[in-house]
């Protein structure tokens, strides 16, 4: 249940950077880009401090938590470059 939570924050904060990457494309032709930047940034960051979490606090080793961190970033990741390569 939680990784189905975190990976809807990860999709959440996708959306957050497109309306925030449209908003400023007419100042800034490279908005787009770099919010997606901005985004696959900060969200490796959040699933490593879930990673982190997992291995410090809950007590899981590092091979138990990759695959979870691996699985939690990429899905985001791979529907952000899908979406921005077909339709932003």
């Amino acid at each position: 249940m939680r990784t189905v939570m975190i990976l809807t924050v990860g999709i959440l904060l996708f959306a957050a950077a497109v309306i925030f990457g449209r908003l400023f494309e007419q100042y800034y032709s490279s908005a787009m880009s770099w919010a997606i930047g901005v985004f696959l940034t900060l969200w490796l960051l959040a699933t490593g401090f879930n990673l982190w979490v997992g291995v410090n606090k809950a007590g899981y080793s590092v091979s138990e938590e990759l695959p979870i961190m691996l699985l939690l970033y990429l899905l985001p990741a791979v529907l952000t470059v899908l979406i921005r390569w077909k339709f932003v």
